[in-house]
């Protein structure tokens, strides 16, 4: 099969489309032949040398994915050769074929092609896991997203939405009526003190759950953002690793901080992937069929062209998911 690999970390430039060994399964896994894959900012980082693959994780790109089921390894039950899926993966979906323990197999949801699957799940369990089971947002609470117009911002308003939440994001100005028309009921730009903005709009309440990919860079705006009790769920790194953080201020708001990933839980057990995945399923799937969340699907590339989905993605101004088909699918 062909996958694409990586002469050594760098750049885009450092990936080529390329044979490798087909994947067998192992006990309790599925292979996968692959329809699509999707670009996250995990495979950037990744490239670069900056997001270690966990042990025993297939070295090539690829966070999640769809296709049809070609094998099965001992011990698999409720799946048959044949049957369309999307996966969360720790691994391996820039390629034609992919080994993945079925138990983060999910169904492609009803009314959702298997390509547009194909950029599903790492954004629905990320926000699952930490918007709603660490997060515990509740109907008629505040959330706010960073990044409201990205493909885990474009899945939260919807799925917070859903479930009765008010909105709010931050995005640039050009974005701001392309996240109203997901369900955000409270639009800020980026640029501005975010914290202020927000208080104003709820009446000074602010935000009782906050999803932040900024890290560092954003976190004394996000405590000042944070409503009494109020959780906030950091997801990534994009501004930086270190900050200060001002204990009293947390301690007056009896404010929770929680940083959570999700390639590197285990597959079973408590905290695991194979727990979310199954929540996922219950929670979520089903507000695909009743219409009131949609993938968001910003352009399609060919699985070999991944290095120009990655410049594209680096580029800004993405609005959902970058999907990569697999072109022999």
């Amino acid at each position: 099969m062909k996958a694409i690999t990586l002469a050594e970390y760098g750049g885009p430039e450092q990936m080529a489309w390329a044979d490798v060994e087909d994947p067998t399964p192992g006990p309790g896994e599925v292979v996968l032949d692959v329809a699509a894959s999707a670009v996250n900012r995990a495979d950037l980082l990744q490239v670069q040398g900056n997001y270690p693959v966990p042990p025993g994780a297939s070295p090539i790109l690829g966070l999640e994915c769809s296709g049809r089921i070609a094998a099965l390894g001992d011990g698999v039950q409720g799946w048959t050769v044949g049957d369309e899926a999307c996966a969360l993966l720790a691994g391996g979906g820039y390629a034609q074929k992919v080994a993945v323990p079925a138990v983060q197999l999910l169904p492609v949801p009803d009314g959702v092609s298997l390509v547009d699957a194909g950029g599903l799940p790492e954004v629905a369990c990320t926000v699952w896991s930490n918007v709603f089971m660490e997060g515990r947002l509740a109907d008629g609470e505040t959330f706010l997203v960073q990044g409201g117009s990205s493909g885990i911002g474009t899945h939260a308003i919807q799925v917070a939405k859903a479930f009765g939440a008010r909105v709010a994001v931050t995005a640039h100005p050009d974005r701001h009526g392309f996240c109203r028309d997901l369900g955000a009921d409270i639009v800020i730009d980026y640029h501005d003190d975010v914290a202020e903005a927000l208080k104003k709009a709820t009446d000074g309440h602010g935000a009782d759950v906050i999803l932040d990919n900024m890290g560092a860079k954003g976190l004394a705006n996000n405590l000042s953002a944070l409503a009494r009790d109020g959780r906030l769920m950091i997801i990534g790194m994009q501004g930086g690793v270190k900050a200060e953080l001002n204990i009293g201020a947390l301690l007056a708001k009896r404010g929770h901080i929680s940083a959570m990933g999700l390639r590197g839980r285990p597959v079973t057990g408590p905290n695991s992937k194979a727990e979310i995945v199954e929540q996922v399923r219950e929670q979520v799937w089903p507000l695909f069929g009743a219409g009131k969340v949609r993938p968001v699907v910003f352009e399609r590339f060919s699985m070999a062209d991944a290095a120009d989905a990655h410049r594209r993605l680096a580029e800004g101004g993405v609005t959902g998911k970058l999907l990569l088909l697999n072109p022999n699918a």
